[in-house]
């Protein structure tokens, strides 16, 4: 049953309802920020995800921490992502700009942090999604190959600030030109081999 915000009301059902909450506080916090941006008030997040404000601060005591929680879950996916071996750069950038999207709030927020240790550990997780893809990428063009990791890394860097620049009905036109820029950048080159 709805309550007067609109939101599902859930029942409390204790420490058991946790991880569920957790999972419906970081949908929330990606629709929340990505309609309004940083300045949407943080009580906004559990409502819209049916749950009381004790359970936000539980899971989240602030912004850093769910912005962290909505990067870990993106990371998550780009690994499983890099491990299908039909996965190009290519495709990354369009999964990149894809999650970029919706989360330029927190791209603004943990760009502002990038000396935190948790936010370098995502960054350092993250490099390992780009290094396998560039070696499976590199291994299959062989000599033809001068993709760096490093480009990579600027490349989806630029693409995510020119999203997170742009005005929210902007976005998926100013991904889409981005991503044509990039386009040929990373294009597989087959080996001569």
């Amino acid at each position: 049953m709805p309550n007067s915000a609109g939101s599902p009301q859930r029942s409390n059902r204790g420490p058991a309802a946790g991880p569920e909450n957790r999972r419906a506080l970081i949908a929330a916090a990606r629709e929340v920020y990505a309609e309004a941006g940083l300045s949407a008030p943080f009580s906004q997040v559990a409502k819209r995800a049916g749950v009381g404000q004790g359970s936000l601060y539980r899971h989240f005591p602030d912004r850093t921490a769910l912005a962290l929680a909505v990067f870990e879950e993106n990371i998550a996916e780009l690994e499983a992502f890099a491990a299908d071996a039909e996965h190009t750069i290519e495709d990354l950038l369009d999964l990149v700009a894809d999650q970029a999207v919706v989360s330029t709030a927190f791209i603004e927020l943990l760009s502002a942090r990038f000396e935190d240790p948790r936010v370098l550990q995502l960054g350092t997780r993250y490099r390992d999604v780009v290094a396998t893809l560039v070696g499976r990428q590199r291994e299959a063009a062989g000599e033809a190959s001068d993709i760096d990791i490093d480009d990579v890394l600027v490349a989806t860097e630029m693409l995510a600030f020119a999203i997170s620049r742009s005005a929210p009905e902007n976005r998926t036109d100013a991904a889409a030109r981005a991503r044509r820029i990039l386009q040929n950048a990373f294009r597989p080159v087959a080996s001569s081999v």
